[in-house]
């Protein structure tokens, strides 16, 4: 197998993963491209551990395993954090998260 073609699509998909949460101004859609980022990551583990096979078998497969974990643990935290977003500021736009201290 030729290794090029799955590193070069995952480095397209992590560029338009950056692009994405550097552009975006939606928080839903941030969260989109943060897991597009994984997905590149979950795409050369598995790429890397075809083609090199180290000491440890399936070495690759386990680490991307632990990515999707934590991937999905990540998304129910995002979600739950626009959420409240939403009820507070009837909005999802970051540029309207203030980010300094709030005395309520």
């Amino acid at each position: 197998m030729r290794p090029v073609i799955p590193y070069v699509t995952a480095a397209l998909l992590f560029g338009l993963g950056v692009y994405g949460v550097l552009r975006r101004r939606n928080a839903v859609l941030v969260l989109m491209s943060v897991e597009l980022m994984l997905n590149a990551v979950n795409l050369i583990l598995i790429t890397a551990d075809t083609t090199v096979r180290a000491a440890l078998p399936q070495t690759g497969q386990v680490f991307a395993l632990f990515v999707i974990v934590i991937a999905a643990a990540e998304v129910g935290v995002g979600l739950a954090i626009v959420l409240q977003l939403y009820r507070l500021r009837a909005t999802v736009a970051v540029d309207d998260v203030p980010l300094e201290k709030v005395d309520a």
